[in-house]
């Protein structure tokens, strides 16, 4: 059994140390808001903030994570950041298909919890997720918006 800690209450899972954390987090646990894209840590669909870093859970042995906190989608709007930013995220209806955005909206969360005030170049550096529908206008006016 491997223990770990993610939106506040730890779990103890049986999976193999190297299963990667996105498998746990859908197929273990049954939070499935983190989505699969590329599987090559690339696209950013299956982001997750790991003691409030972004981080792509695709690559992430489960073994790895130790004492760390991780956050998902399910709990995001719990942190007040987190909030703000789904708030920003409907007001400026970025989603199209929205199949990335749990990922876009957790590396949002990451940004402006450690940069309060991005400027454009921030924003552009950070917000490296993909998204098949090609709403990064939006993406980036909603992160402005949420900045606010």
């Amino acid at each position: 059994m491997i223990q770990v800690t993610i939106n506040g209450r730890t779990h103890a899972v049986d999976v193999e140390p190297d299963t990667p954390l996105l498998w746990v987090l859908r197929d273990t646990l049954g939070l499935t808001g983190t989505k699969y894209g590329c599987g090559v840590a690339q696209c950013g669909a299956c982001t997750v903030l790991i003691d409030g870093e972004a981080t792509r859970s695709c690559q992430v042995p489960v073994e790895s994570l130790g004492a760390a906190r991780i956050t998902t989608i399910e709990a995001i709007e719990q942190d007040p950041v987190g909030r703000k930013v789904v708030e920003a995220w409907v007001g400026q209806q970025v989603p199209q298909c929205g199949y990335c955005q749990s990922g876009q909206v957790m590396a949002a969360t990451a940004l402006l919890t450690q940069t309060p005030k991005p400027t454009d170049a921030d924003i552009a550096a950070a917000m490296t997720n993909l998204c098949r529908c090609g709403t990064y206008n939006r993406i980036a006016e909603a992160v402005r918006h949420a900045a606010a």
